[in-house]
């Protein structure tokens, strides 16, 4: 049978559907695009947006246009939280709310074989054999899938952590995703040895809250990091995202000490604004934010070593967020942290969230406005950063993709290089002057 896999959002849905294909392969399943006819069609959806959630749509609809009679099945943040919505959408077979992703490979491929196809779009949407609803959903979403990806040569998306219990006012992950919750230690090395197995050098950490790993098993964030640096055949990691308030002094000594974690943090601020922080319920201010990258700074950076990589996340146009608001963002960003790159986001009026019904609610255009101040800020602070690494000498590893003659790759702190394209550099880690 022919399968096609679509996913939107974030690593760790891409994680998950790379995990899903596996299942699949394993079990015979030929992998198509989702362009192409296929008898099973899988949307790993986003709901972190409404433009998301339109997206997840338009992605379903295409792909009943493209196999009217093939199955359709929805997971998800969107699926999560939408549940209803997305199984009237006409060609949606099955939905896999977020307590049951670890069944969607075995459940999906019992329902298919099954004499007659139980899938076919002129039954009941999303019902299965005997007539009973997938009570897939689960107050507090214990389960959690194991999970990594593997379609690239030289890096993987490791997921260690899911869900969330900060419940911010503006935030839907929390119900999409569930309460915080982790995969053992033992479980994430044994993976990552399945990684390196692959060639694979470079591990991503990748969660809700990767920080707050630890919740269900006792273990530490700090446990996690210290045994996978012992994993042989991993020579790089990168933490995808901590909260600042979660990246203790003790973690970073260690991350300085000598250890395969990259100079490379990427840590959510959301605002600069301390009002906004708190009337939103961030665990943090400016001031301790800015403790965090000064101590980073302090301890990894100096003579003959690279500077630190700092990707930021923003969201501009929260409710309340007035033009001088706005501005203790940018002097924040511009004159106090000076990252390396800044992720911008308007905010988005989530249904169900404390701040889409407080006053204050700005405009389409004031957001894109606000935007693109803070994206024009982001290209020189990184032109900046990428100056001040001139002929400091780094490692680099190399893709493997064949680009109108040139490979490309990143730096232990994360600055892209290209080079012609040499076929045996492919996955390799080379040092370079940058």
């Amino acid at each position: 049978m022919k399968i096609a896999f679509n996913t939107l959002g974030c690593k760790l849905n891409y994680a998950e559907t790379s995990t899903y294909e596996r299942g699949f392969k394993a079990l015979g399943y030929e992998i198509v695009g989702w362009s192409s006819p296929a008898d099973i069609y899988v949307l790993n959806s986003c709901a972190v947006t409404e433009m998301a959630e339109a997206k997840s749509r338009n992605l379903i609809r295409r792909a009943h246009r493209t196999a009217p009679e093939a199955a359709i099945v929805v997971t998800g943040c969107y699926a999560e939280l939408r549940r209803d919505e997305v199984l009237a959408i006409e060609g949606v077979s099955r939905v896999f709310g977020a307590a049951a992703k670890s069944r969607l490979v075995s459940e999906t491929a019992a329902l298919a074989t099954a004499p007659p196809l139980s899938f076919r779009p002129s039954e009941a949407r999303g019902e299965i054999s005997g007539g009973q609803r997938d009570s897939s959903t689960t107050p507090g979403m214990t389960g959690t899938l194991p999970a990594y990806s593997s379609g690239e040569r030289t890096r993987s998306f490791l997921k260690v952590q899911d869900g969330c219990d900060n419940f911010c006012a503006y935030c839907t992950v929390p119900f999409a995703r569930g309460r915080s919750r982790n995969i053992p230690v033992c479980e994430l090395v044994r993976q990552a040895r399945e990684i390196a197995a692959k060639g694979i050098k470079e591990i991503v950490l990748t969660g809700v809250n990767t920080g707050d790993f630890g919740r269900t098993t006792g273990e530490s964030f700090l446990d996690l990091l210290k045994a996978l640096n012992e994993v042989e055949g991993i020579e790089r990691y990168r933490i995808s995202s901590i909260e600042p308030n979660l990246i203790t002094e003790e973690i970073i000594d260690w991350i300085a000490s000598g250890t395969k974690f990259q100079p490379h943090f990427h840590i959510p601020l959301q605002s600069g604004s301390d009002t906004l922080l708190k009337k939103v319920g961030r665990r943090y201010d400016t001031s301790l934010f800015a403790s965090r990258i000064d101590y980073i700074r302090s301890r990894m950076e100096g003579p003959g070593k690279p500077p630190v990589f700092f990707g930021i996340d923003v969201i501009v146009g929260l409710p309340g967020e007035t033009e001088e608001l706005f501005e203790e963002t940018v002097s924040f960003l511009r004159d106090r942290i000076q990252p390396s790159f800044i992720h911008v986001f308007p905010y988005s009026r989530r249904p169900g969230t404390r701040a889409a019904d407080w006053p204050g609610q700005l405009t389409a255009k004031v957001k894109a406005e606000r935007v693109s101040v803070l994206e024009s800020l982001s290209e020189d602070l990184h032109a900046r950063f990428v100056e001040s690494c001139r002929g400091v000498r780094e490692k680099v590893l190399w893709e493997s993709a064949d680009k109108d003659g040139l490979m490309y790759g990143y730096t232990g702190n994360y600055i892209r290089l290209s080079r012609p394209y040499d076929k045996a550099l492919s996955g390799q880690i080379t040092d370079v002057t940058i």
